[in-house]
């Protein structure tokens, strides 16, 4: 059996600041093809995934949107949120009915601020999730772009 993925909160996270975080979480609910949002839009809010399948896109010049990874339980959505000028780098869609945490980015991010431990724990498991995310969008877009056999696909 494989460790749980660190891009996971379960994993990625201490369980007391879990818990802190979880206190400013409020339920929704997203219909199959709802665009949670768009590339270039304000990110001001983030989500976990309870249940249900979200895609990450990026927008390709003159093609459909290139979907770079699948989200599923448990598995963060959106970072954009953490980081000035707080716009999305990519677009998410939810694939299946998603039920979801989500978080008012403004009043997590001073939590962050009031609690350096809480502060430095979101930090670092946001930290693990772009660096997955980067790679992923990588191997993606070599598999999309590149010359046959250019990608690794066995690793996604």
């Amino acid at each position: 059996m494989s460790a749980p993925s660190p891009t996971r909160i379960a994993a990625g996270m201490p369980a007391d600041c879990r818990t802190r975080l979880l206190e400013l979480a409020r339920e929704a609910d997203f219909d199959t093809g709802v665009r949670l949002f768009n590339e270039g839009g304000h990110a001001d809010r983030f989500w976990i995934v309870r249940s249900g399948t979200v895609t990450l896109d990026v927008h390709v010049p003159g093609r459909r949107p290139a979907v770079i990874e699948r989200l599923d339980a448990g598995e963060l959505v959106g970072c954009s949120w953490l980081f000035k000028p707080y716009v999305w780098r990519l677009g998410a869609d939810a694939m299946t009915p998603v039920r979801a945490y989500e978080f008012d980015a403004p009043a997590v991010r001073l939590l962050m601020d009031a609690d350096p431990r809480l502060g430095s724990a979101v930090g670092a498991w946001v930290a693990d999730v772009l660096a997955h995310r980067l790679w992923a969008a990588r191997v993606r877009l070599l598999d999309l772009y590149a010359p046959y056999g250019s990608g690794d696909r066995d690793r996604l």
